[in-house]
Parts: structure tokens; sequence; C-alpha cells
């Protein structure tokens, strides 16, 4: 790898669209994920994630927009956690376009679109399990008030009750829960009442807040699927996704890469050594300060809205 030489000049020569078919970009992909992985499978990961990866930069304005280095470490970083970003209902990853404020020589304020990574629940179970901190989870089970349920944590260990009483006439929803099995064999439990997404309901509308010129006031506006279950209760797959995103706050962090971010750490990726192996004309990668407004909700595995990317979140909640 040490005669690959890959420079920002270089990617920005490229475009968004043509990064992931440069031989030095295919070359250092393959070679990291082979070496991270101990397998001789790199390259046919490569040929799969690169389609499905400028599948969606050509369907996305604003990912074309993104510089070209953050669409290249974020396609690196896929080989780094060895996860997909193919479309669907349980997808591992998304590709963000988010806007970020960068300082210019006369001193006025200036954006450019930038490509982050972001590792759903589902991928999360995935890199949680390739490392050894999990056995096994169990989809997540909707409790509503028909059913007997009773959770438990005594010394440390947790325990639930659950039995279904069909049918749910009245469908409301009054709690959530996700039985893990950790690699020693124990098991876990992640559970979700009510009360804990009303609270997170509550700040997802301060968290998007817009201002309202007729009424001359702010006005909340919560992510939708808070409301957009039956009479209007939380949305069920979007509960199973916030349950499985808040089932590991309380875990090890996993490993990922500097462009790449964890749902359920919505501030800063764990840090990790340079392995993008990019040269630039001091020879460091280019700073990337913080993003600014509210980053998109992807927790429930649904489509994301480009044109809202810097709304409708409520963040690490």
């Amino acid at each position: 790898m040490g005669n690959i030489n890959i420079t920002v000049e270089r990617l920005n020569s490229l475009g968004a669209l043509n990064i992931v078919k440069d031989e030095a970009v295919k070359a250092r992909f393959i070679h990291i994920y082979n070496t991270i992985t101990n397998t001789e499978d790199g390259e046919a990961f490569y040929e799969k994630e690169s389609r499905h990866f400028n599948r969606i930069i050509s369907e996305n304005e604003y990912l074309q927009k993104c510089t070209p280095f953050s669409v290249f470490t974020s396609f690196i970083d896929l080989a780094v956690c060895g996860l997909s970003v193919e479309p669907g209902a349980r997808a591992m990853c998304y590709l963000i376009p988010r806007s970020y404020k960068i300082a210019t020589p006369n001193g006025r304020d200036s954006y450019e679109y930038r490509c982050n990574l972001t590792i759903s629940g589902y991928g999360e179970l995935v890199l949680r399990i390739n490392c050894g901190q999990i056995r096994h989870a169990d989809n997540p089970v909707i409790v509503y008030a028909e059913d007997e349920f009773t959770f438990s944590d005594k010394d440390g260990r947790k325990s639930v009750s659950y039995s279904c009483r069909y049918p749910h006439a009245s469908g409301h929803v009054i709690a959530g829960f996700m039985r893990i099995t950790r690699n020693d064999g124990s098991i876990d439990y992640a559970v979700m009442f009510e009360e804990d997404w009303m609270r997170l309901q509550s700040y997802s509308g301060k968290n998007n807040k817009y201002w309202d010129k007729e009424k001359q006031a702010y006005v909340e506006r919560p992510n939708a699927l808070y409301s957009s279950g039956v009479n209007g209760g939380i949305d069920t797959g979007f509960l199973s996704s916030k349950i499985i995103k808040h089932a590991f706050k309380t875990y090890p962090k996993v490993k990922i890469g500097k462009s790449t971010q964890l749902e359920t750490e919505m501030e800063e990726p764990v840090s990790m050594d340079d392995i993008y192996g990019v040269e630039d004309p001091v020879g460091n990668p280019p700073a990337q300060p913080a993003a600014f407004g509210d980053e998109p909700d992807m927790s429930g595995g649904v489509k994301v809205d480009p044109q809202v990317a810097a709304g409708q979140d409520d963040g690490a909640f």
C-alpha cells in the first residue's frame, strides 16, 4: 500500500461520482477490508458496495454537492465497519449530506456539504456481534395495553415477564423491549416505556422548532413518527428502531471510522489512526469542523429527505 498515493487534489479532480471508481481508492478499500477481516473477500465486497454507494450518490443532488474528501472517507469507512449501504427497511448504514460552516479568508460565513456515513441501530447490532460484545439480539417486542407485562432490575439482573393478549383492540402501545444475549451467555434487556418516548418527543420538538412568521413565534415540530401510529400513538416500526438505538448506551464503544457516526452517539465517533492514507500539501487530512443545525433522524429505517438534512431530528434522543 505504500506506493499508492491518494491526494486531496486527486480526489477533487475526480468528483463525487467517480471517487469509488478510482483504482487507487479501490485498492485501498480492498486492502483495508482484507486486513480488518483477515480474509480475501475485499474485492467482492468492493464490487457490491461500490454499486450501492454510487447509486445512492447519483440519486441525491445534495450528496453530489458534498466535498470529494468526505465522499472518499465515507466510502473507506464501509471497509472499516464491514457494513452495507444497501437501502431497505433494515438498512445498516445511510449516507447523510450535512452542511458545515467553514472559515474563509475574508471572515465571512461560508458553508459546504459533507457526506456522513451514519450507522443505524440494525448496523450497530452487527458491529457489536462482530466485535464479540453480544451473541444475539431478538427482534424488539411491542407491548400493548391489553398485554401482561412486567419488568424488574434486581441487583443488576434484568428480567421481563410478557404475555401477549391478542387482539389489541385499543391499539395503545405502552412499552417495548428487546432481549439481548451477551457473549458470555448472560441475558440483558432493553426496555422503553410510553413515558420514555413522550420525553423524547418533547426533546424532538425543541430540537426542531422553527420560526413561524404568521404567529411571530417559535413552533415546535417533533418527528412525525411519534404520532403517526394508531390513534395518534407512536409508529411501531419507529419504536422498534428506537429500542435498538438506545439498547447499547451503557455498552463499551465500538471502533468506527472518523467520518462515521452511530445513531446512538450522534456527537463524535470513536477516534482511529489515520487509515485513509490521503496526502495534502502539509501532510494532514483536512480538518472536520462541527456541523451546524440538527441531524436527520434515520432510526426508523425510512427514506432520507436530503432537503431537510438539517432538520426533523431528535439527535441523540
